[in-house]
């Protein structure tokens, strides 16, 4: 049989289709998507489960006219396949090919940049207010997964567009992809109402029992499924949607294509706010990750799909694991410790914390902004929280950490997980900001240990200082060196030197220590550990420029506002003036792509620093030194 996914290079190519095919196309686009994810990596179960949905919106809605927008964006390897990059999905999530997530200057069809949760209605609701404004009649759907509906924004949002503006309605659809998962297992209020929701047993019946009657008679059947959104309101009760001024349908199946084309069909011709409530199964199609959603979410290489994901080679821990087993041994000293997470659980490393301290453990679910404030009402009362949260998410709550927790400067600590490139993610999860958000604000303080030891060490002491703090660290291993099982501290605010060498020295901020050092030995020159962000050790600092020519700062983060800027604030404020040259992250946005070649290609590798200091300060000298 010819393939038909093959026939489709746009959604025009769809929608000339006949709905009988339109079965056999999702059955291929989800071998597709699941075949190139074994070969590429990348976000899985999602994708799986939107086949249907994405089929449908396209069928229906006139793209890219029509505007759909994909919350968080991990679910749309469909949605690419069908808008012309099918042929480019083999480069998925690599060095110059096309990302994880929807980006505008990827696809007219990708009308809205994503990969943060919570942030579609909003966004769709401006498209659809702004199409009025201009005079042009088109649609606006915005694509949530039930995990993003716990975020305020979401709510902020669908308060905004349930209401006229100036006595013009938005002509916008909000899909509810309602499949019991965001990344983590759901929590909250609302996962409990969408499940008594769709469990109603006597909607269930009354649906079900019509449907066996009608489908004898296929015309009536027909005619009945359109009818069914005018009458559901006879066996199920108002809901909190409908009170914010949108006109409820659902739940339906949202792999039911015969249930999904005609709503879209029927919600297309309406105007004002829809909401549609489809259920669908995370990892549908694959019973691998059907069966095991949470270990389905994302695959972190390549695979077979028919033996699943390969079992874990032991090998040094990450980061990450570090800081999960450091979690529960603090706890088991400190009683006061409590846990916190938005919704990142496996992500952060905190599984087994939850299962020796269900008590103590928290997820918010996607709330990064209540996290933080929840977290400084538990330090009022005399509790240590530790907020677990990746560098970019704490973007989110950035408010919250001035306003809520420094201004009272409340002992909270922030374990910041992901900080620096991430890889395959792309720049939407890049932690590369947090060294200069959060070093200017006043009371909190920054630690960069610069391996799994020094991660440890970090964590203990930034635990045991009773105002703000966090620690930042990155994605995967370290330098695999022992890491000691006691709690130990560092000394507060002081760096250590590494190598005393001549001429220049290195001033190394986290695990790019690794790097200079392999460098230093090259170029004779001297290194320093500097451990602490904030507060910088001024003593160590002006020690090494007194002694050397030039300085050298290193950092995986943005140099403007960096720790490279710090170190200059400090010369300038002891009236000291010499050459520094800071390297770090240049001022534009890092791509997706292998971590390790992208750090070479932004100089921040061994001969890249290497380079960059004899290009700055000339040959090296001649006398080569001996480690400290």
């Amino acid at each position: 049989m010819p393939s038909l996914l093959n026939k489709i290079n746009s959604p025009a190519d769809l929608r000339k289709l006949s709905r009988s095919d339109l079965g056999a196309l999702a059955a291929e686009l989800r071998s597709f998507v699941l075949d190139t994810v074994s070969q590429t990596g990348g976000h899985l179960g999602s994708n799986l489960g939107t086949v249907e949905l994405t089929v449908a919106l396209h069928y229906v809605y006139h793209t890219p006219h029509d505007r759909l927008v994909w919350d968080v964006g991990h679910q749309t390897y469909p949605h690419k396949v069908l808008t012309g990059r099918r042929d480019r999905m083999h480069t998925l999530r690599q060095l110059g090919g096309i990302g994880g997530f929807p980006r505008r200057d990827e696809s007219e069809y990708d009308t809205f940049g994503t990969a943060h949760s919570s942030t579609s209605i909003s966004a769709a609701l401006g498209m659809a207010l702004a199409s009025k404004l201009k005079g042009e009649d088109r649609k606006a759907v915005a694509i949530i997964g039930d995990g993003a509906m716990t975020a305020g924004m979401a709510f902020e949002a669908l308060n905004n567009a349930g209401v006229s503006h100036a006595g013009v309605s938005a002509d916008i659809l909000v899909v509810l992809n309602d499949n019991d998962m965001s990344i983590s297992p759901p929590v909250g209020a609302l996962n409990k109402y969408l499940a008594r929701l769709m469990s109603g047993q006597f909607y269930a019946a009354a649906r079900e029992g019509v449907k066996g009657v009608l489908k004898a008679a296929p015309p009536l059947f027909e005619l009945a499924r359109r009818f069914e959104e005018h009458a559901k309101g006879m066996v199920v009760p108002g809901t909190i949607f409908e009170e914010f001024g949108f006109n409820y349908v659902g739940p339906i199946d949202g792999h039911d294509l015969d249930s999904l084309i005609p709503t879209l069909e029927n919600l297309r011709s309406k105007r004002g706010p829809q909401f549609l409530h489809v259920v669908t199964k995370k990892g549908y199609g694959y019973k691998l990750a059907e069966a095991d959603p949470v270990k389905y979410h994302a695959a972190s290489g390549k695979f077979n799909p028919a033996e699943g994901f390969p079992k874990a080679v032991p090998s040094k821990p990450s980061f990450t694991q570090v800081f999960g087993q450091w979690l529960c041994d603090m706890a088991e000293a400190d009683e006061r410790l409590v846990a916190i997470t938005p919704a990142m659980r496996e992500g952060s490393g905190m599984v087994e914390f939850h299962k020796r301290f269900p008590l103590r453990y928290h997820d918010v679910g996607i709330a990064e902004q209540h996290a933080v404030t929840f977290a400084a009402g538990m330090a009022c009362e005399g509790l240590k929280p530790v907020v677990a949260i990746y560098s970019t998410f704490l973007q989110r709550g950035y408010d919250q950490l001035i306003h809520d927790v420094a201004l009272q400067d409340l002992p909270v600590m922030f374990a910041l997980d992901r900080a620096g490139i991430v890889g395959a993610d792309g720049p939407t999860h890049a932690g590369v900001y947090d060294i200069a958000f959060v070093r200017c604000i006043p009371n909190c303080s920054l630690l960069a240990p610069s391996d799994e030891n020094e991660c440890r060490q970090a964590l203990t002491t930034a635990f045991r200082h009773d105002h703000p703090v966090a620690v930042r660290y990155p994605r995967g291993s370290g330098a695999g060196v022992a890491i000691e099982p006691r709690l130990s501290e560092w000394p507060w605010g002081r760096g250590v030197l590494r190598r005393r060498g001549q001429r220049i020295a290195i001033l190394a901020f986290g695990t790019l220590l690794h790097p200079a050092l392999q460098a230093a030995e090259r170029l004779g020159a001297s290194v320093a550990d500097m451990r602490f962000i904030k507060p910088l050790d001024s003593e160590l600092v002006l020690e090494l420029a007194r002694s050397h020519e030039g300085l050298v700062t290193v950092e995986e983060g943005c140099l403007m506002g960096g720790a490279g800027s710090a170190v200059l604030e400090c010369l300038a404020a002891a009236g000291v003036a010499m050459p520094v040259l800071q390297l770090g992250l240049p001022d534009r946005f890092i791509e997706h792509g292998d971590p390790v070649k992208l750090l070479s290609l932004c100089g921040l590798d061994a001969p890249g620093i290497e380079a960059s200091v004899l290009k700055r300060f000339g040959a090296r000298p001649t006398l080569a030194a001996a480690n400290a």
